[in-house]
């Protein structure tokens, strides 16, 4: 059954009226909460310029109190006419260095015996105390202190403290009255927005960050200069709202709070802006109403549009069917390339593997090449050797002959420690020459230094070139001991090629320890024609054919040291000739140490 534009209309009124009733409820809630925030606030603020009054005025008491104790004044009440101009003078040095409107010296029986202002009718000395400050000098008398506040001659607002004089044996003979003019506080009073001020018991407010509320007073009892601006009081929630008229520097409706200071006769209060609250609430029972006629707009609409979405439903169903067909033939699609990258992937792999292995076998090629080019200087090295142990062979035999066994020691001697050299000889080029497969370790730079120099001996004497090794205490690296030495006979074997044709022939060897450890190999060379190719495989300055080698010593170095972990480097001297440096990670020296 259709329903009529009544009925249809009943419930968008319903609908109305509960947006209503939820935002007159968000604004209610929302007012609350920024009201007691803002009454939390407020007695903070209140209590903060409550202390600061109250310190302010206990300054102008402490003065009263330390004047009452000073010697001058005290001889002064006991012989009145002999210091009164010392006192005068004490008492207006002390008025003017802190900032007092007046100070007094008062006898018990009500005369002025000295006075910061002489001049002042009813004020000045041998005159009688003035009315307004009779209040606390009766106080001071029965031996407490005293306090008063009123307006001067002057129209100033002044507050006085009253100090009684004690003598040496006990009894009251004077009073010390100290005055301080409002006006003094108020300037030293940070900028506040809201509305702070005191009040009397009789309502008239005398402090105040408002100059307009000053001497204004809200009894109505007239006792006040002026009245204060017309409000109407409220309570809502247990907390006290006014509503006022008092131009453009107070709030139109403020929380008033309220604290009383019984120690110097005021009561503190405050007027808190209450626009930025009542903002807050409108401004969320807004959205809360906006909120809620969207909700309201959607679920009309959703209705509308409920048939159209099950057709739209039935559609996306159909399609939904197309779609997981398109999706299961891309994913056989996507299995079959997935297929072929596993098989590229292994293909990679084991090209990577070949690549390997291509490269440790070149480096076993360059290691056989550098003892192809030392096999001259490794001949002599065993034949010298062997030369000497034939001879001292035929010696000791003669020896023997002629009856001479000590000389024949001596020769057998010598035999055995060029057998010892041959064999460290032989030691060290077998394993040169052996392919080495440990892993990174530490290894004494040092040692590998030694046992390049003996394998180059040869090469080096027969080049004519002079050696320099400033040979250092153990350093560790870290590295493969095997392929830090071809590195290193690489670095002396192209030094000791590059000074064939040099004059100068000086080969030096200097290691730095450190972090990182740096060998550095210098000669006196040509230099370096291309520091950009040094590197290079197949890179060579000497003749094409030449026995020298193919341009592979340093590719092969430089692909060692990096796989250390380091970095090799080549450069030309500014005195003459090239200079390679190797940097290496230093090794694990404490653990060296302990072994």
């Amino acid at each position: 059954m259709s329903s009529t534009p009544k009925t249809r209309a009943l419930p968008v009124l319903q609908f109305l009226l509960a947006t209503l009733v939820i935002s007159a409820g968000v604004w209610w809630m929302s007012f609350s909460a920024a009201l007691n925030q803002a009454a939390e606030n407020g007695r903070a603020d209140l209590a903060l310029a409550s202390d600061r009054l109250a310190n302010q005025l206990q300054g102008v008491r402490e003065r009263a109190v330390l004047l009452a104790d000073h010697p001058t004044l005290l001889d002064l009440v006991r012989n009145p006419p002999a210091l009164t101009s010392e006192a005068n003078k004490l008492l207006q040095e002390m008025a003017d260095k802190t900032a007092s409107k007046s100070v007094f010296l008062i006898d018990t029986e009500g005369q002025v015996l000295a006075s910061s202002l002489p001049d002042l009718a009813g004020d000045s000395p041998g005159q009688s105390l003035s009315a307004k400050f009779l209040a606390p000098y009766r106080r001071a008398l029965g031996g407490a202190l005293g306090a008063s506040h009123f307006i001067g001659a002057d129209g100033k607002r002044i507050y006085a403290f009253a100090a009684p004089v004690f003598a040496p044996d006990g009894p009251v003979i004077g009073v010390v009255i100290v005055g301080i003019d409002i006006l003094s506080i108020e300037w030293n009073w940070p900028a506040d927005p809201d509305a702070v001020f005191f009040s009397d018991d009789a309502g008239v407010i005398f402090v105040s960050n408002r100059s307009e509320l000053i001497l204004t007073e809200k009894s109505g009892h007239g006792s006040g200069i002026g009245s204060f601006p017309p409000y109407r009081s409220s309570n809502f929630r247990g907390n006290t709202i006014w509503r006022l008229d008092g131009g453009r520097y107070l709030p139109r409706h403020a929380l008033h709070l309220t604290q009383p200071m019984p120690v110097v006769g005021f009561t503190a209060e405050i007027l808190l802006d209450l626009a930025p609250a009542r903002r807050l609430a409108a401004l969320q029972a807004a959205v809360a109403a906006a909120l809620a006629l969207v909700i309201g707009a959607f679920a009309l609409l959703a209705t509308q549009r409920r048939r159209a979405l099950a057709e739209r439903l039935e559609l996306e169903a159909a399609a939904n069917s197309a779609l997981e067909a398109r999706v299961q033939a891309r994913t056989r699609e996507l299995e079959d390339v997935n297929r072929s990258l596993r098989h590229e992937i292994r293909e990679r792999q084991d090209a990577e593997a070949a690549l390997k292995r291509a490269q440790a076998d070149l480096v076993q090629a360059g290691k056989l090449s550098a003892l192809g080019q030392m096999s001259a200087g490794i001949s002599h090295e065993l034949n010298q050797p062997l030369m000497a142990i034939r001879s001292f062979a035929e010696n000791a035999d003669l020896f023997l002959e002629r009856g001479q066994p000590d000389r024949a020691g001596e020769n057998l001697g010598r035999i055995s420690e060029l057998a010892r050299r041959m064999g460290r000889i032989i030691k060290n080029l077998r394993a040169f020459a052996r392919q080495e497969h440990e892993q990174i370790r530490d290894v004494d730079l040092v040692a590998v230094v030694d046992t390049a120099l003996e394998m180059a001996h040869g090469k080096i004497v027969a080049g004519g070139v002079e050696a320099s090794w400033a040979r250092p205490a153990p350093v560790w690296v870290r590295g493969g001991e095997v392929r830090l030495q071809q590195v290193v006979m690489n670095l002396i074997s192209n030094a000791v090629d590059a000074m064939v044709e040099s004059e100068t022939r000086r080969l030096e060897i200097v290691l730095e320890p450190g972090a990182p450890v740096r060998l550095c190999v210098r000669d006196t060379g040509p230099g370096i024609e291309d520091s950009s190719k040094i590197f290079d495989p197949f890179y060579s300055t000497k003749e094409v054919g030449a026995s020298e080698g193919m341009g592979l010593g340093l590719s092969i170095s430089y692909g060692l040291v990096q796989s250390f972990g380091g970095e090799i480097r080549g450069r030309n001297q500014a005195q003459g000739g090239a200079e390679f440096t190797v940097e290496l990670t230093p090794g694990n020296t404490i653990g060296r140490a302990a072994e």
